[in-house]
């Protein structure tokens, strides 16, 4: 147990404080939240490496410092409603659900929702909706969300997401082909008006059926 506390304590001193990830209560929750229930069995030594961590079927859980990076930067209230695309593991899953009103999150593989549902077990909320499907391209047939997050990332970024958000609304995607991807954090100011910052590079998979850039043939 102390090796365990001892290596989650490193992973925020070494990997995420580094990463500029500082605001307290998102310390607090990599404390609370125990990503070594989220790692597949056979990996559970590598819950507080520096690295992705396979999930199979093509999928794989985030760097730890991409993870808190992402939370810190979407700034969630507890008044917010998430959408997450690609639920994988269940860990982001987790984290979004213990500073959100609701968070709903899709995952196209069947295989893996079931193991997220299994995984969020260790911690239950009656504030998650676990949902199959595809929603590389949007989701919700015209719900609206506080907050997007897309955990593979996109070649092109469909416009359904950013219309998808609420006025004040913030949208976290990868956006690039390999190697060259960058995270975004966009935010709807007004009806019409979106701001963009880059947040840092991160390169992960893409999403299944991803949008992809058009390309000209002569």
């Amino acid at each position: 147990m102390q090796n365990i506390e001892q290596a989650r304590f490193n992973m925020i001193e070494q990997q995420i404080r580094p990463c500029e990830v500082f605001e307290g209560r998102i310390l607090e929750l990599l404390k609370q939240v125990r990503r070594e229930h989220f790692v597949p069995a056979g990996k559970k030594d590598l819950a507080f490496v520096d690295m992705e961590i396979p999930l199979g079927y093509g999928a794989s859980m985030w760097q730890p410092k991409l993870e808190a990076r992402a939370i810190q930067e979407l700034h969630i209230k507890r008044s917010d409603k998430v959408l997450e695309v690609g639920t994988g593991s269940g860990y982001l899953t987790a984290l979004l659900s213990t500073l959100a009103a609701q968070v709903t999150s899709v995952e196209i593989v069947p295989e893996l929702s079931a193991i997220a549902r299994q995984n969020l077990e260790a911690c239950p909320r009656n504030n998650i909706i676990l949902e199959v499907g595809d929603a590389s391209h949007g989701w919700g047939f015209g719900a609206s969300y506080d907050v997007i997050v897309l955990t593979g990332s996109t070649p092109v970024l469909p416009a359904a997401f950013q219309n998808s958000l609420n006025v004040g609304g913030r949208l976290f995607a990868i956006v690039g082909d390999e190697p060259v991807m960058e995270a975004r954090l966009i935010t709807r100011v007004a009806p019409d008006t979106f701001e963009t910052v880059n947040i840092m590079e991160a390169c992960v998979a893409p999403l299944r059926n991803a949008e992809q850039t058009r390309r000209f043939v002569f």
